[in-house]
């Protein structure tokens, strides 16, 4: 099939709107009848940025590139690294979801862990409509998080990973640094689902307007904040970072307790995502305000 000239940017980002909108996979699956999401935040990365080397070399040598994951299940293709293009999207928690959530000390609230479960399930049927729809136009795609061989992996560094991590790929895309807690801190904040598909299409690559990959977080950003610490409950993070046993090991309770109260299977916390400054939006002023203007936020001042 011959490849579509009309796809672009806007397209795409077009595409996700429209299924998060018209979807009948969009819900909570409860009685309320309320959509799981509202709308999405969408950003592009090419295939032959050298972050994805670079992700190769700081995560482990079994992070996948876009160029591998694409080929292994679309070798016949022999496309280049610079002829993929990296969708990826944030699904930002809608503000009741939030606002619940905020009142939990220990367990999710019942609509954060709804979201968990049937949240993400739309967020899969997301992925596979993008890739589904892009290659019945003329580029082939596949979704690094529903590949057979997607695994996770023990990691000396990093306690556990995978071979394909969405937030990183967010973060090669623009939409978003890293916090305290190891949450993506993006425009509409650290309360929110990411996914993502690799496509053979060359799409304009979206600005990283960040210098690394801490610069929306206030406790990196000047040493303030540190909210996220209390609202753990776990007690996994500390100043020096995120301990993911500790944080596995709760999300492990939470399944009885998620069967128990809200009687369906589920689990999650995501206690750290809400009632912070990050919750919602970035909280880095300058970082805020360079983002607003399309531009590199200044140097942060030299820690006291």
């Amino acid at each position: 099939m011959d490849e579509d000239p009309t796809v672009s940017n806007p397209y795409v980002a077009d595409l996700i709107q429209q299924f998060i909108a018209e979807s009948p996979l969009n819900t909570m699956q409860d009685k309320s009848g309320e959509p799981a999401w509202e709308s999405a935040l969408v950003g592009f990365s090419s295939g032959s940025d050298p972050i994805w080397q670079q992700y190769k070399e700081y995560i482990g040598p079994f992070h996948w590139t876009p160029w591998e994951v694409f080929n292994q299940h679309h070798s016949s293709e022999n496309v280049s690294a610079d002829q993929l293009t990296v969708i990826s999207w944030i699904l930002p928690q809608r503000k009741m979801v939030r606002l619940a959530n905020r009142k939990a000390s220990k367990f999710p609230a019942e609509e954060w862990a709804r979201i968990r479960v049937y949240g993400e399930e739309f967020n899969v049927a997301l992925r596979k409509y993008v890739a589904g729809h892009l290659a019945k136009v003329g580029h082939p795609a596949i979704a690094p998080m529903l590949a057979p061989n997607w695994t996770i992996v023990k990691s000396q560094r990093f306690s556990y990973a995978s071979s394909w991590s969405e937030r990183h790929a967010a973060y090669a895309a623009g939409l978003g640094t890293f916090g305290l807690c190891d949450g993506l801190i993006t425009a509409k904040g650290k309360a929110m689902r990411v996914g993502s598909v690799v496509a053979k299409i060359s799409l304009e690559p979206t600005p990283r307007l960040y210098a690394g990959h801490h610069d929306y977080c206030l406790f990196y950003a000047d040493g303030t904040c540190g909210k996220c610490i209390d609202r753990c409950p776990a007690r996994a993070i500390t100043q020096s970072g995120h301990d993911k046993e500790k944080c596995r090991q709760h999300l492990v309770l939470s399944r009885d307790y998620v069967k128990e109260t809200y009687k369906f299977a589920g689990y999650g916390c995501g206690l750290c995502q809400v009632g912070v400054p990050c919750e919602a939006g970035i909280p880095v002023k300058a970082a805020r305000e360079a983002l607003k203007r399309g531009e590199l936020p200044p140097p942060p001042p030299p820690l006291a």
